[in-house]
């Protein structure tokens, strides 16, 4: 995938953002699409594990919340709305075009949140029908900015989110029984379409906001290296999602694994430790590597894919979500690149989710560690939810749009 390089970074104003007239100020959730799309993820990915865990420890019984439920709104409720929180405000970003915002931002954060509803409380085609149209129909005004604006080598990012709606497409049609397949692996297929975007975007901002921000550091990054680490990272989850085989799988997940480690340690992570805002996405990138090192284990009997698949969305994916949209919050909202003591106990939050939920697949006390585990995961977004807020519903400190 080429993409134009550098990106320019996503967590400030485009360079010709305007003032908002004063009358436009105090409400703002709709001014750009992070603001609601990171509150209603965060908000709901508190919820609904704690549903989940009701449900699952026999406290509360319903039809809908199940196993598979959960899995699904992890990846395409959860994180799809983070990946298209982020894309509204990078790509307005990236241009100095607009992306929805008011009303038009506002009724597609609004088809999100039915899609919700509708896996929680309707019956599957029902469910099926108002979930689907999300991905395509937030996709729509993102190709036109872009194409707008004439920056087309980066439309080849919108293949990615295209790809996370064939997978919840093949999710719907395989429980509907219109096709035969798992449903559990359209959802695999899925977090590792995440984990591919995670990589190829990580790549591209992480170096340098540790250049920017950790005194003394000079983080490295080679084209070659970084070419391979996605090239294997595609194939692998590919193969693994294909279902290939033989050795092969788990040799290019592997492969792909110890590269992405590779690439983090040209970055210098131990220059990070004093900076919460760049230690989080340095040790998510890391968690990833880990996970695919761990699927190839799996692959080769040596452990279980669940374990693979928990860290790379809960070590991986989630604290990258969280420091990104930490980032992507204080930056946008106008307010120094800093850390507090609450995202510091956010990000410690996320990571003892992550070391619990797979202790819990290898030690005998599962149970207690799965609790654990979800009271760490909505303690953290719950403290997100917490901190955030008033910064996501209210207008920029410095009067600028979005």
């Amino acid at each position: 995938m080429q993409l134009s390089s550098p990106l320019p970074p996503a967590d400030g104003p485009p360079s010709n953002a305007g003032r908002l007239p004063s009358s436009r100020r105090a409400f703002a959730l709709f001014g750009l699409g992070f603001r609601p799309f990171y509150l209603g993820a965060a908000a709901f990915a508190a919820v609904s594990i704690l549903a989940w865990l009701a449900s699952y420890l026999g406290y509360w019984q319903t039809t809908h919340v199940h196993l598979l439920w959960h899995m699904h709104e992890m990846v395409f409720g959860f994180a799809v709305a983070v990946v298209f929180g982020f894309l509204y405000t990078a790509v307005r970003n990236w241009t100095g075009l607009w992306t929805p915002r008011g009303r038009h931002l506002a009724g597609i954060a609004g088809l999100w949140l039915l899609g919700r509803i509708a896996m929680f409380a309707w019956p599957g085609p029902i469910a099926a029908a108002l979930d689907l149209p999300f991905i395509p129909i937030a996709l729509v005004p993102l190709a036109g900015v872009m194409l707008k604006s004439g920056k087309r080598s980066n439309l080849p990012l919108l293949a990615l989110p295209l790809l996370l709606f064939c997978a919840n497409a093949g999710f719907h049609l395989i429980l509907l029984g219109w096709i035969a397949g798992s449903p559990m692996a359209a959802v695999e297929a899925g977090l590792l379409v995440l984990a591919v975007l995670s990589t190829i975007m990580a790549g591209r901002v992480v170096p340098g906001f540790t250049r920017n921000m950790a005194p003394g550091s000079s983080p490295r990054s080679f084209a070659r290296l970084d070419k391979a680490g996605a090239v294997l990272i595609i194939l692998s989850s590919l193969a693994w999602i294909l279902g290939l085989s033989g050795g092969l799988t788990p040799a290019l997940l592997a492969a792909a694994g110890l590269t992405q480690l590779c690439r983090l340690a040209y970055w210098q992570p131990d220059r990070t430790v004093h900076y919460p805002l760049l230690w989080i996405l340095h040790l998510a990138f890391g968690w990833i590597g880990i996970g695919y090192i761990l699927l190839a284990l799996s692959g080769m009997g040596l452990g279980s894919a669940s374990t693979a698949m928990h860290a790379i969305a809960i070590g991986g994916m989630s604290s990258l979500i969280l420091g990104m949209t930490t980032r992507t919050t204080i930056g946008h909202t106008g307010r120094p690149m800093r850390a507090e003591r609450n995202e510091r106990f956010i990000f410690l939050a996320i990571q003892g989710a992550a070391v619990t939920r797979l202790l819990a697949n290898v030690l005998p006390l599962r149970t207690t560690l799965l609790l654990v585990s979800g009271i760490c995961w909505m303690v953290a977004f719950s403290a997100f939810v917490w901190r955030f807020a008033p910064l996501l519903w209210q207008a920029r400190i410095d009067q600028r749009e979005g």
